[in-house]
């Protein structure tokens, strides 16, 4: 999300301001849109003025594009120095996601987004705890964030360690919170972990469950949900195809 504009070539001839002042002036007229994100926030890192003009519609449809960019191999070029001294002294991310721990499925590497674009909760089954909703009610209450996304992914080591009661330590209560995903999975055909269409249905449902709970256990978010202020949304990220599903 951001590319700095000196690397982009400017036909036109448009300095930096004038560009901003172009894309602000294209975003009233209702004609920028996603791209208006896309194009402006490429220079250094997400500004607040440009995070507060998006609709959280449209901050979606930037991680799907994003995605689209990653699977075809062909992911912006970013200056990761920049964005860094950039978003140092203050950071407006648009959303804020609640993840898995697994190494292959980096929410920000695989929707092509930058630092400071987005808060990611990191947690083993992508499930919810009292610490992750008062981090997401920071992100969103406090911080401006618009969109909360739960994203699990196919293949997950959590959901086939709830199929099978695996216990292990402090896992065992983490892997609890699963469970109830693998009872409220419809599925005829096997169901158990070495079955990975079944594994799979068991993480949409799990997502599907985590939202219904951020929703019940945060009075904060459902307000904010509630008067549009922020858009609650769910998403499977396929570790053999790379892409990203988006629903709910």
């Amino acid at each position: 999300m951001c590319e700095t504009l000196e690397q982009r070539p400017n036909g036109n001839g448009l300095g930096r301001r004038k560009f901003l002042r172009a894309a602000g002036v294209a975003t009233a007229l209702g004609l920028a849109g996603g791209a208006f994100f896309r194009e402006v926030a490429r220079a250094d890192a997400l500004t607040k003025a440009q995070r507060d003009k998006m609709t959280p519609e449209q901050i979606i449809e930037v991680m799907k594009e994003g995605n689209e960019r990653f699977r075809r191999g062909e992911r912006k070029d970013r200056n990761y120095l920049r964005e860094q001294r950039a978003s140092a002294k203050g950071q407006y991310p648009a959303a804020v996601l609640l993840s898995c721990i697994d190494s292959r499925a980096p929410a920000e590497v695989i929707m092509d987004l930058g630092i400071g674009d987005i808060f990611n909760c990191r947690l083993a089954g992508n499930v919810v705890s009292e610490d992750i909703l008062g981090s997401m009610e920071f992100a969103c209450k406090l911080a401006g964030a618009k969109v909360v996304l739960v994203m699990g992914h196919t293949a997950c080591g959590a959901i086939k360690g709830a199929i099978d009661n695996a216990q292990l330590g402090n896992l065992t209560g983490l892997l609890a919170k699963i469970k109830p995903a693998v009872q409220a999975t419809t599925y005829t055909g096997e169901r158990s972990a070495s079955n990975y269409s079944f594994v799979d249905a068991v993480a949409r449902k799990n997502v599907e469950l985590t939202l219904a709970n951020i929703r019940k256990d945060s009075p904060v978010l459902a307000e904010l949900a509630s008067n549009g202020t922020i858009k609650m949304t769910g998403a499977i990220y396929n570790l053999g195809t790379g892409d990203v599903e988006f629903f709910g």
